[in-house]
């Protein structure tokens, strides 16, 4: 066995190691390492990556479940975002197995070998995969363990290696960084970045010039890093000697031609060769593959030209996921607005004529997002179109000013013309908005350090099932178009934001605008054939239409044939299902027609007022409607009187899967019009008064038993709480408004803050009234 007794650490010799989170970039190839060295590794991780497992596999570490750790067990290794409540560290405290963290056990095994130390803030990972394929191109058998996974699945994340050298990455954000005493170190750029950690810049620098005093052999910083210089003018003259690299280093290079897939460096100054072939494009990989090259001289490995020719790239690391059809997806680890912008500039050098650069990002931790939102919020201002989702908490706790919401606030007011959405908890949501909106020409970068690559294959699956949904979506709207006369409107992809009062939301697969009581009929047969949903859409009042819009068939009786108003002779007046409650009250209002003033202020038609029993100022629709025509989902129509619906609070339940087509309804009185106006006037000013002019889908939550929602959420302090352009009124805090370019993100985002805050403050619950219109609010709540 070739282990070591690890002195430093441990009173007895170790054997057995158990590592948790060993799916993990960090743990991972460590446990490889452990097992190569000829230690007994298990491990056990609860997201476990499929080409890790394989590569785990391949060195003979077995996989256990949670909390399993294997008797005889001498060592229990972890990454530091793992918990102290684990059950696999409940069970090492039970049994008295000793705990130490990645980076512990790194230095450990790294004590009796020349350690090259790759380290910074960003690159790490690309280095020394760079670093890594020179060596082995040269013939030089280092050790290494690789913070990520190769492209290539035959070349294994470590190598226990047969000479002295071993080639690592070290992290500098959890302390364990103290610990190392390298031969080489590499530092490839130094941004302050883990405040959670390091609470100001200085404490970071103060640990960079501790790790480049330790060293022993030479330290590499690069000549385009005002820190890391900062840093080395500190190295005392005694200790090992500074270089640099890059454009104007002691180890120089410089950009001679590009392609596509890769580069030509031209090499001079301390560099024994003149020239490379690096397989990675970009300024960024230039930087990284100088670093590699410098690193590889000063260890003694013979430098070719195509050293470097074969490097297979890494995992996260602007991995092109897709390339077809003109458009491109790439993903990549960015977590840090320094890297970020470095990205996005390298990226929109390979934009084609006329293709936008489109950035799905997943901030990383909570504290990093609060210190560093004005930075990223710069930083994606690069792209054309921005994606945020939810934090990746890495096991941090949540932070006052660093939720994504934080940070998409930042982006707003930063950059009001960007075009920029929000997804709180609705991954699918963005799926789909990405399906629909992407086109030929587009590159989408899946940018952060969490759990996004799994949302970049979740989309590529997506696109494909796009494909096919647009095909279908397609062939209904088509078969629609051969049954139903001329004048009746059909389109793909209509937008609905404009037919709303909210002014929010995305487009209906399939929009349909029958003309008469046969072409619905029509449309719901389609409909059913082909088990697509359909629903209805009047004014567009008291619904609010998700950003991904509407998965279905969308009806409105906007056609003119929908909007009639006809007196009876007995009275009574018949009304389409498509008359705006408005159009309605000034007609009564003209016919001397006493009863309907209730309505004037309604934003709906007679549609959607039977469907929802609108109400105001006391008065409801069912109070004035004698019979309601209607049509069922099997296309029967079917006229039912008052006294045999069921109707309670904005509810009737026989519209609830059925379509009202008209109503017969029953004026209270006859008056002179000018007195019916007058009592318009006295509704229309009292309403002006108490109610927000800006766009809003009306009261945002139901009253609770006995109470005021408006109340609640006024003395819970919540009046005035924005998220994006969404906004709790300030006239009316039952109210939100659209302050001009709010989307539903917003607005969903904000009703889950009010709820909580109403919640907390007074202990109520409080229940949306408006619809999640194609959803249910438990769903995104």
């Amino acid at each position: 066995m070739r282990n070591s007794p690890l002195p430093a650490l441990f009173s007895r010799e170790v054997k057995r190691i158990h590592c948790v989170g060993i799916a993990g970039m960090g743990v991972g190839p460590l446990a490889i390492y452990l097992a190569q060295l000829g230690f007994a590794v298990s491990g056990e991780d609860d997201a476990m990556i499929e080409t890790m497992r394989m590569h785990l596999e391949r060195a003979g570490v077995a996989l256990t479940v949670a909390g399993g750790v294997p008797e005889g067990c001498d060592l229990l290794v972890c990454s530091s975002a793992i918990s102290p409540g684990h059950p696999a560290f409940v069970a090492a405290a039970l049994r008295k197995i000793r705990i130490v963290r990645r980076g512990e056990l790194l230095a450990e095994v790294a004590r009796d070998r020349k350690l090259v130390a790759v380290c910074g803030s960003h690159g790490k990972t690309t280095t020394t995969a760079m670093l890594v394929t020179a060596l082995r191109r040269a013939n030089f058998p280092a050790g290494y363990i690789l913070g990520g996974l190769f492209n290539d699945d035959a070349v294994s994340p470590a190598r226990a290696g047969s000479n002295e050298w071993l080639v690592a990455e070290i992290d500098e954000s959890d302390g364990t960084i103290e610990r190392f005493s390298p031969t080489l170190t590499v530092a490839v750029n130094l941004d302050w970045d883990h405040p959670d950690y390091y609470r100001q810049q200085a404490d970071l620098e103060a640990t960079f010039a501790a790790l480049f005093a330790r060293t022993t052999q030479a330290v590499l910083v690069s000549d385009a890093c005002a820190l890391s210089a900062r840093v080395a003018a500190q190295q005392k003259a005694d200790a090992a000697p500074v270089r640099t690299f890059g454009r104007t280093g002691d180890y120089r290079a410089q950009v001679e031609g590009e392609s596509d897939e890769q580069q030509t460096l031209a090499l001079n100054h301390l560099f024994p060769t003149t020239r490379v072939q690096v397989r990675a494009p970009g300024d960024f990989n230039a930087a990284n593959a100088t670093a590699a090259l410098a690193a590889a001289h000063l260890m003694g490995a013979a430098l070719s030209a195509s050293v470097l020719a074969d490097y297979p790239g890494v995992r996260r690391r602007q991995a092109v996921l897709h390339s077809a059809a003109g458009l491109t997806v790439i993903e990549d680890y960015a977590h840090h607005p320094s890297e970020i912008r470095a990205l996005l500039g390298s990226l929109r050098r390979r934009l084609t004529k006329g293709g936008r650069l489109v950035v799905v990002f997943q901030p990383h931790r909570y504290s990093r997002t609060a210190q560093f939102k004005t930075e990223f919020a710069a930083a994606l201002a690069l792209a054309d179109n921005v994606h945020l989702i939810d934090v990746y908490a890495a096991g941090e706790r949540p932070v006052a000013g660093g939720t994504t919401a934080d940070l998409y606030a930042e982006l707003r007011k930063n950059a009001p013309s960007l075009s920029a959405h929000y997804y709180p908890g609705q991954h699918g949501a963005l799926l789909e908005r990405l399906a629909r909106e992407t086109r030929s020409g587009d590159l989408v970068a899946f940018v952060g350090a969490g759990d996004i690559d799994q949302r970049a294959r979740e989309w590529i699956s997506a696109m494909v099932e796009k494909q096919d949904d647009a095909r279908r979506w397609d062939e209904l709207a088509a078969a629609i178009r051969e049954v139903v006369s001329p004048e009746a409107k059909v389109k793909r992809e209509e937008s609905l934001a404009s037919k709303t009062t909210m002014r929010v939301g995305g487009a209906a697969r399939v929009y349909v605008e029958p003309a008469t009581a046969d072409d619905l009929r029509h449309v719901l047969r389609i409909a059913r054939e082909r088990s697509a949903a359909v629903r209805v859409i009047g004014r567009g009042s008291n619904l609010l239409i998700p950003d991904e819009g509407v998965d279905g068939v969308v009806i409105s009786f906007n056609h003119a044939a929908w909007q009639a108003f006809a007196p009876q002779a007995d009275g009574r007046v018949w009304v389409g299902a498509g008359l705006r409650l408005k159009n309605l009250c000034g007609l009564a209002t003209k016919a001397g027609l006493v009863g309907f003033e209730f309505l004037e202020g309604i934003p709906g038609n007679v549609g959607g007022a039977l469907r929802m029993n609108a109400g105001a100022m006391g008065g409801w629709m069912f109070d004035v409607v004698d019979e309601v025509l209607l049509m069922t989902g099997d296309g029967k129509e079917r006229r039912m009187a008052r006294a045999e619906m069921h109707v309670d609070y904005r509810h009737c339940a026989e519209l609830q899967d059925a379509f009202a087509l008209g109503a017969m309804l029953r004026p209270a009185a006859k008056s002179a019009a000018d007195e019916i106006g007058r009592q318009i006037d006295v509704y229309r000013d009292k309403r002006q008064k108490s109610q927000p002019r800006e766009p809003s889908a009306g009261c945002i939550f139901k009253n609770p038993p006995g109470d005021s929602a408006g109340k609640l959420i006024d003395e819970s302090g919540l009046k005035g709480e924005r998220v994006g352009d969404a906004e709790v009124s300030t006239v009316h805090a039952n109210f939100i408004v659209n302050r001009g370019h709010a989307t539903s993100a917003d607005v969903i985002e904000l009703v889950r803050r009010v709820r909580a805050g109403v919640e907390q403050a007074k202990g109520v619950r409080l229940e949306p009234e408006v619809l999640l219109y194609g959803k249910e609010w438990r769903e995104v709540l």
